[in-house]
Order: C-alpha cells, then sequence, then structure tokens
C-alpha cells in the first residue's frame, strides 16, 4: 500500500477501531459493534474492489511464445481505402522456430515473401521483440516494431519510410466484404 494509507491505518484506522471496540465492550450498545463492522467492511471492500481493477487495467506482459502467429495489418485504427490495400497487401507470421515470414500479397495471392529471424529481449517486465530479415527486405521490416500493449492484447508498429506508421495485430486474414 502507499505511504497515505499506512499513515491512515496506523493514526486514524487502528485508534479508530480500538476506541470503537472498547466503547462497545463497555457500553455494550450494538450501534458501536456495527459501526466498526461497517468501517472494516468497507476497507475490505475497497481493497477487493482496487486488486479488481488493477487487474483488470494492468497491460499484458509479454513473452516471447506470445509473439508466435499470424499478423494482419489493423483497420480499426485508420479505416479507410489505404488500410484495406495495407490489408490486402501485407501481412506476415511468425512461427515457433523462431522465424518470420513477411508476405507481399495480391489479396489471397502471396506475390513475394521476404524472410528472417527474430529474438526478444527484457528491458522491463515484458518482452520486446526483435525483428533481424535477410536483406534486402521490405520497407516495412527495416526496423524493429513498436509494441502497444492494453490489458488483453497487443498491437505492433512498424515504420515505413513510404506508409509512416503500419499497424499490425494477430489475426486471420479473410477476404474483405467490398
Amino acid at each position: 500500500m502507499g505511504f497515505g494509507f499506512n499513515l491512515f491505518f496506523v493514526f486514524i484506522l487502528v485508534p479508530l477501531t480500538g476506541i470503537l471496540l472498547v466503547t462497545w465492550l463497555l457500553t455494550r450498545k450494538k450501534i458501536f459493534g456495527k459501526t466498526l463492522g461497517l468501517i472494516w467492511l468497507g476497507i475490505f471492500g475497497l481493497a477487493l474492489l482496487s486488486g479488481i481493477t488493477q487487474w483488470l487495467i494492468a497491460k499484458t506482459e509479454l513473452k516471447k511464445k506470445d509473439y508466435y502467429g499470424e499478423y494482419i495489418v489493423n483497420r480499426d485504427y485508420f479505416p479507410g481505402k489505404q488500410a484495406d490495400w495495407q490489408y490486402e497487401n501485407f501481412r506476415f507470421e511468425i512461427k515457433e522456430n523462431d522465424s518470420i515470414y513477411f508476405h507481399v500479397t495480391d489479396n489471397e495471392k502471396i506475390l513475394k515473401t521476404y524472410s528472417g529471424t527474430i529474438t526478444t529481449t527484457k528491458p522491463y517486465s515484458s518482452e520486446r521483440l526483435i525483428i533481424n530479415m535477410e536483406q534486402p527486405t521490405h520497407h516495412i521490416m527495416t526496423s524493429n516494431p513498436t509494441i502497444y500493449r492494453s490489458a488483453w492484447s497487443f498491437y505492433l508498429v512498424f515504420y515505413s519510410p513510404k506508409f509512416n506508421n503500419v499497424y499490425f495485430k494477430k489475426g486471420q486474414w479473410k477476404p474483405l466484404d467490398k
């Protein structure tokens, strides 16, 4: 708990609990026992609510195995013709043998595949993805992605000199309904 909570606990909650408990035992009036119970029920309720909230909003801590899978362009951030075109022309997959295959496509048809390997580094609590592509490579794959995490998922953002940021998320490629 924080410093403020510790001060509240030592200088307010413990003395108040002691006073209410002694008063309740000496007078035998139920109001003091109910007040004491209500205060502690409120404290435990707030602690439980805080723990649940913390769990719900905590960022996903990624491990190397979390990166394995297929990735498609995330059209949710900037929907429109450009995102649809990127979705139909770029996707990649990371295999469990630490290889990455970036596909240049024409809808379902794969036109060209660029390959490479991946590793991870763990500067903090979550592992970061490092991509080593065979040269020459596609302009989207020239640098490591920036990883954005939420409580439930993550997405990768690659910088492209031609398109600026290209957003990828895990998912299966499906033809667009036009």
